[in-house]
């Protein structure tokens, strides 16, 4: 958090730059004629109604940045923003809503959020990089969805549950920005069959990277055919190295580069992969260079093969930066809320979850502005801070649109007074102290429960 002083000099900072620049750079992105016309090509043709798309589009993301995410709460809002309007007063039923997000078309929130994400990070400045090479970051995380038939059938729930007492379960594996913080692309699908592991989900994305990107990633992405796609497509690499191969990992073998610091070259499976087609096998080279460094207590593997570009020290202090990921996969699924979805059935739950990465790449939007004129780093800026000051926002100025306020310029100063701490090396156990309520976890199915209560009443309370 800053000072006093240092909270002056913000303030005076980001008033001078707003009033010299009347707050474009990243907000003309999406007042641009083109940004425009990409919003209005998505808009389906559809008869005059309350529920336009566009509203629709507006209210779902609401639900997605409000503790309370219920339909009924987002329609009453409307109700009370049309009546203080003078508008005629509309119901506060929600089958209305319920229907217009269901004829929403998914193309509309995945787009947007793509296409928010890509211009914020080719926007960002090159100090917001590193040594001049945008930094993506990659990982997996997990969603619980409503036990509903439709639900199961699509996302079934892990093995080690009960029928009738677990919860469909939906894998996510998203590429995001380091320097900016948006969220570039997402692909998505169960976490158990068949293509539903976190490489096939990455290599459904893989056109999202270009040339000259550095990709950071954890242990399940170490892999020599990923390797080599992403050396095909002009991208470096930044990995783990996996825990098996870990304990043959040799660093007198190969091209010595320093301790425990080596070039070596793999070579390709004589057996093909059962996901490749025999054309991708083929095209695969034979052998590929790799280097492998100890450092930080970790084994990397990566494609910068160069010792004296990349040292074992900036490569130790660029891996550190992948723990950002986990963080913005905290501010998604617990300070928005996205850890337990609502939708009931699979079109609705994917449409549910590029809403909320469309509501993060929004927010994530208002603080690269404040932070590009605060002089600061954006992962410096706090997201739930900004969150709730958005939400305020909201609260008061729903007459004007989305980032279109004469003083929208005081809302980056509130942003940029809130500055995350800086705590290198934190280590924190991975256990909560508060306990939970002294109920019993059900056992049986539901409904077979409420039939015994029913014959034999309640049992007796836990003391």
């Amino acid at each position: 958090m800053y000072t006093n002083q240092q909270a002056s000099q913000v303030q005076q900072s980001i008033t001078h730059y707003t009033k010299k620049c009347n707050v474009h750079t990243f907000m003309d992105v999406l007042n641009s004629p083109e940004y425009i016309d990409k919003i209005e090509a998505l808009f389906p043709a559809q008869r005059v109604r309350l529920f336009s798309p566009k509203l629709t589009v507006s209210m779902f993301m609401a639900q997605a940045l409000n503790e309370d995410s219920s339909c009924q709460k987002i329609v009453d809002e409307v109700a009370i923003k049309q009546a203080l309007n003078g508008r005629p007063t509309c119901s506060t039923n929600t089958g209305a809503y319920c229907k217009a997000r269901q004829r929403m078309p998914l193309v509309l929130p995945s787009t947007l959020t793509r296409y928010t994400g890509q211009l914020l990070s080719a926007n960002s400045p090159h100090q917001w990089h590193w040594k001049n090479r945008p930094i993506r970051l990659v990982d997996g995380m997990t969603s619980s969805l409503p036990d509903t038939a439709a639900n199961q059938a699509a996302y079934p729930q892990p093995g080690s549950q009960k029928p009738g007492l677990g919860f469909p379960l939906c894998r996510m594996v998203s590429i995001i920005c380091l320097g900016s913080g948006a969220l570039l692309d997402m692909a998505s699908g169960p976490c158990k069959g068949k293509g539903s592991d976190e490489q096939t989900l990455l290599r459904s994305m893989l056109d999202t990277l270009q040339t000259d990107d550095v990709l950071l990633g954890d242990a399940f992405y170490a892999t020599y055919f990923l390797l080599c796609a992403l050396k095909d497509k002009g991208v470096d690499g930044v990995f783990e190295q996996h825990g098996s191969r870990r304990l043959t990992t040799d660093f007198t073998q190969g091209e010595l580069l320093g301790t425990r610091d080596h070039i070596i070259t793999i070579h390709k499976s004589k057996k093909k992969p059962q996901w490749m087609t025999q054309d991708e096998y083929d095209h695969a080279p034979d052998t590929l260079k790799v280097r492998e460094l100890k450092t930080g207590g970790k084994i990397l593997v990566t494609t910068l093969l160069c010792a004296h570009k990349t040292p074992k020290i900036a490569l130790q202090k660029l891996y550190k930066e992948r723990w950002h990921i986990e963080v913005d996969f905290r501010n998604i699924k617990t300070t928005m809320g996205m850890e337990i979805l609502s939708c009931r059935t699979p079109s609705m739950v994917e449409k549910e979850m590029w809403i909320y990465l469309l509501a993060y790449n929004l927010i994530r939007l208002l603080m690269a502005q404040s932070a590009l004129l605060a002089g600061v780093m954006p992962r410096q800026i706090s997201f739930k801070h900004t969150v709730q000051l958005w939400i305020a926002w909201q609260g008061r100025h729903y007459e004007y649109g989305y980032f279109i306020h004469p003083y929208i310029g005081e809302l980056f100063i509130l942003i940029a007074q809130q500055q995350v701490g800086r705590r290198p090396g934190r280590m924190e156990p991975r256990a909560v102290k508060r306990r939970p309520k002294p109920f019993p976890l059900l056992t049986k199915p539901r409904t077979q429960a409420r039939e015994e209560i029913r014959k034999n009443g309640h049992p007796k309370k836990l003391k």
